[in-house]
């Protein structure tokens, strides 16, 4: 039961053993309950804000589209999928990415799906400002992350 809630989180973020392995103890490192620090940070992945956002419609697709250079963090151009956001730091499109018939169609496609609490996304700017770390209760994932947290505490 333990491993495949480990697996389901791998698999939703689209992270390897190893690289989850060090979230885990980054997670454990922080003050606070472990599991939920977990989440924050993988909810905290540009990638995963970006799917967030609704600029892409998968995260496999988000991780794509930050790969290849069409997002900036406060003004600067960041193309690492495992970029970490912080409270206050700007996700925006690049201006010569706008006009990008995948982020286009996947801002039509996911207008139901809605945007996070923790996130204040400006449509018009194609922008969004991280307001906050999201809670648990924003995070909505079916996942009972204490069971991860037992698993890696053996």
């Amino acid at each position: 039961m333990q491993l495949r809630e480990k697996q389901k989180v791998k698999r939703i973020y689209g992270v390897l053993e190893d690289q989850f392995r060090r979230y885990f103890e980054q997670a454990e490192r922080t003050r606070g309950i472990t599991g939920e620090t977990l989440l924050q940070l993988l909810e905290r992945r540009l990638d995963n804000v970006t799917y967030r956002l609704g600029f892409a419609t998968s995260r496999p697709q988000a991780r794509q589209l930050v790969r290849h250079g069409h997002f900036t963090v406060n003004g600067r151009k960041v193309d690492i999928p495992s970029f970490s956001v912080k409270p206050g730091d700007v996700v925006a499109v690049r201006q010569s990415s706008r006009k990008n018939a995948s982020i286009a169609h996947a801002l039509e496609e996911v207008k139901g799906r809605g945007v996070p609490e923790w996130l204040l996304f400006d449509a018009e700017g194609m922008s969004a400002r991280i307001s906050s770390v999201p809670t648990r209760e924003q995070i909505n994932l079916p996942v009972q992350e204490q069971l991860i947290v037992e698993l890696y505490s053996k």
